[in-house]
């Protein structure tokens, strides 16, 4: 998945201005696609150059503000990328490969990284079952989109919850060897 694919999709929820779409993407899709908005605006540059969207012009606005929609030609890419297999997400965290450093090392070192980051998690679950309690709760059980956006939100509950059921499982066991050494 390019970072173009995340936009095209997020610009077809909703056109956009850079910024608004940046602001949207903190707020959503950078829940599980990192980009900075200087990155999002690189990306918007390469889109725009490849005809996959195009600025709305607004003729009361006397601000440089582009409002960036699909074109079909974006259309196209995005519904042709839809059709192409993925290999499953690959964990790749670097909080793992300090743990297994300090396995041969000792000294519970990244015991507090650990701590640090069962906090992370727990406050990442709060903020994801606010999002579900405001968008979710009383949603219309029958609408496609929203049951889709729905379940991508509890995902990232489970994957939180998951997390946090870990952390709480390790952290202790590695406090009792520390004791016990």
């Amino acid at each position: 998945m390019s970072l173009a694919h995340v936009l095209l999709t997020s610009l077809i929820e909703k056109p956009s201005t850079g910024f608004e779409l940046a602001r949207r993407f903190d707020r959503s899709m950078g829940f599980f696609w990192n980009a900075t908005h200087q990155q999002i605006y690189r990306e918007l540059n390469g889109m725009l150059k490849q005809g996959w969207i195009s600025t709305l012009e607004n003729k009361n606005d006397t601000s440089r503000k582009k409002t960036y929609c699909v074109e079909q030609l974006g259309r196209t890419e995005l519904a042709d990328w839809m059709l192409k297999q993925s290999p499953p997400a690959q964990l790749r965290e670097e909080l793992m490969v300090r743990l297994r450093a300090e396995a041969q090392f000792g000294g519970n070192t990244v015991l507090p990284e650990l701590e640090r980051h069962l906090e992370l998690h727990q406050q990442k679950l709060e903020v994801y079952q606010q999002i579900f309690a405001k968008d979710f709760e009383h949603a219309d059980k029958n609408d496609r989109t929203l049951y889709i956006h729905k379940m991508i939100l509890q995902l990232g509950i489970d994957m939180e919850i998951g997390w946090i059921a870990w952390f709480k499982t390790v952290i202790p066991q590695l406090k009792l060897f520390a004791q016990q050494a």
